[in-house]
């Protein structure tokens, strides 16, 4: 089967490089390429392509408004060169998600999934469109995507044991294993359930139904939590006393 592609990318180099790639592959046709939002929109349903490598940022229209607006609901694979859009892109389940500068087998990949995913007997029909829609009106999380070695995979939130801040990544427990997600914590924070997630350090947000027990640190004023997986985050002061509040 041969694959229709849209490039919308404002980004020059980035559509020659996606354009160079996708000529590689003999079942994949580049029929269209847009360098601004509202051309991708135009584009999109002028000529219902299968697949769009839609880049995040751009002029006019960003990708996830381009989204919104069009009437075809073809797959996508997101690109840019802003990983903290990741969250975005994995809550409408994308197929995959290009971090500039790529290369040609992590384009290979992403293309080859997207192959398979449309030689299905059945496959599901994208939805890409219904979920960017829905991210406006968005409640808390049910799960989030994440890379793991060479797959995107998804993590119940209820599993989530603690989330930890790492520089300009977040450190994800869930399940006995660790997930490094290119995210600012608070950016995840502001979409989690404040009733069953509490943030307890700066760099430290835990699961309240994972939580063990509480103990006095050396200060009195700071409780030590001891997690279902055996982990422990010291709380701050701030921290402490939120938790001192739901003791009854």
């Amino acid at each position: 089967m041969v694959v229709r592609a849209l490039i919308a990318e404002d980004e020059p180099l980035a559509r020659r490089t996606l354009r160079e790639f996708a000529g590689e592959l003999e079942w994949l046709q580049v029929i269209g390429e847009a360098a601004d939002g509202a051309e991708a929109v135009r584009l999109i349903d002028a000529l219902a392509p299968d697949l769009v490598f839609l880049d995040v940022q751009m002029p006019e229209l960003s990708g996830l408004e381009v989204l919104r607006r069009i009437r075809h609901d073809p797959e996508v694979v997101f690109t840019t060169a802003h990983d903290g859009y990741a969250l975005a892109a994995f809550e409408m389940e994308a197929l995959d998600y290009l971090l500039k500068p790529f290369g040609r087998e992590r384009f290979r990949a992403a293309a080859e999934r997207v192959r398979r995913r449309l030689a299905a007997a059945a496959p599901e029909p994208p939805r890409t469109r219904e979920r960017a829609a829905a991210l406006d009106e968005a409640g808390p999380l049910e799960r989030i995507f994440v890379r793991h070695r060479d797959r995107v995979v998804p993590v119940r939130v209820e599993d989530i044991a603690r989330l930890e801040a790492a520089d300009d990544y977040v450190t994800v427990h869930a399940g006995g294993q660790r997930y490094l997600v290119s995210l600012a914590l608070a950016d995840l924070e502001r979409r989690l359930d404040p009733r069953r997630f509490r943030r307890v350090h700066r760099s430290h947000i835990v699961n309240l139904d994972h939580v063990v027990s509480l103990r006095p640190y050396d200060d009195p004023r700071r409780f030590v939590i001891t997690l279902r997986d055996g982990g422990e985050v010291l709380a701050s002061r701030a921290g402490s006393l939120e938790l001192r509040d739901l003791i009854a």
